[in-house]
């Protein structure tokens, strides 16, 4: 498989945003677009990674840009100053990824009709407020995400479907967390599925995570079942 790569520049009015889109350069048609939503670092190698690893699967992936081109914290001072607008105003938080999906659906190889996004850490928020949106994405996916909804979430229902992934030792999400994204998607009659995995803390996906102290700590083994459960569930969602 030969995977391209372009970078895909747009903007959220003044501020410049910058992507990468990643698919087979072999593919016959258009293939459904699957977004990467960052961490609260931005997007770094570790999405751009992600999206390669969607193109080889045959998906568009297309590694977004919530924070503004060419930023990306380099601690967990900074990281945290990136996140908290849109922490602050979530409105600002599901613009920027509206946008993203609107630029996705616009390229040549992605068929719009076939949309889905994943995130991972603060981009797991994101995907999950994306639905919360009412957005009609086919499908979201969170990797050790941050779960609590704004505080002027609506009651409409979640068209999208929704897969949640997460460390049950996660301590920047506990448990109750969990089972209160449960009833809210419930109420808000999703088609939900929620993963739990034992010994396993945020970042499980990062193999460079290990900082038990903070939280964040690599576990291979959550790390290879999340992700045969996000092929599992892009199959389904993107489905023809």
């Amino acid at each position: 498989m030969n995977v391209q790569t372009r970078t895909i520049d747009y903007r959220d009015g003044t501020q410049a945003l910058q992507g990468l889109m990643c698919c087979d350069a072999a593919a016959s048609g258009p293939v459904p677009g699957v977004l990467v939503a960052h961490t609260w670092r931005g997007r770094s190698e570790y999405e751009e990674g992600k999206a390669r690893q969607l193109a080889e699967l045959g998906y568009a992936g297309f590694a977004l840009d919530l924070f503004g081109k060419g930023i990306l914290g380099s601690s967990v001072e900074e990281n945290r100053g990136l996140i908290q607008p849109f922490m602050d105003d979530r409105s600002l938080l599901v613009r920027r990824m509206q946008l993203a999906v609107d630029e996705l659906r616009a390229q040549d190889e992605v068929d719009e009709t076939r949309v889905a996004a994943i995130g991972f850490c603060f981009g797991g928020l994101c995907v999950l407020d994306l639905a919360r949106s009412g957005s009609d994405v086919n499908g979201v996916a969170s990797f050790h995400g941050l779960l609590t909804p704004p505080p002027d979430a609506g009651s409409g229902p979640i068209r999208s479907k929704v897969l949640v992934m997460h460390g049950w030792d996660d301590p920047m999400a506990p448990p109750e967390h969990l089972v209160a994204l449960g009833r809210e998607l419930t109420r808000k009659q999703a088609d939900w599925q929620i993963h739990a995995y034992g010994n396993a803390m945020h970042a499980f996906t990062n193999p460079l995570a290990n900082n038990p102290d903070f939280g964040t700590v690599y576990q291979p083994d959550a790390d290879r079942r999340s992700r045969a459960s996000m092929q599992t569930f892009l199959t389904e969602v993107l489905a023809q």
